[in-house]
């Protein structure tokens, strides 16, 4: 098995309570259907939308990420999966395509060290 990234990106916000509850428990069951299937390494995180970000040989500090909202990474989640495809295909369950949102797949490289 090798090791991939889950980044979401996206998604509308600014739903009601209840809307937002029912979502979460959408997260939460696919979720556990990725660990109760062995394909979980870490579940991760939401991100918050504020931080900094430090560029350069300066190493120049200054607010953001700033990107457009469908581009802003809102968590992640560490799995397991045979391959690339194998990884995309899990990625479909997830709750956030329901909002508008998306799922990028990264290959986690081994390093040596």
């Amino acid at each position: 098995m090798n090791e991939y990234l889950f980044l979401y990106r996206g998604g509308e916000e600014g739903k009601s309570p209840e809307q937002m509850q029912q979502m979460m428990q959408k997260w939460i069951t696919w979720l556990n259907g990725l660990s109760e299937k062995g394909h979980m390494k870490d579940q991760g995180q939401p991100l918050e939308r504020s931080g900094k970000l430090v560029k350069g040989k300066q190493k120049a500090v200054t607010d953001g990420p700033f990107a457009e909202a469908k581009d802003v990474v809102g968590g992640y989640t560490l799995i397991q999966a045979r391959d690339l495809d194998h990884a995309v295909e899990l990625s479909k369950g997830c709750p956030i395509f329901e909002v508008d949102g998306a799922v990028e797949v990264r290959p986690i490289m081994k390093m040596n060290m």
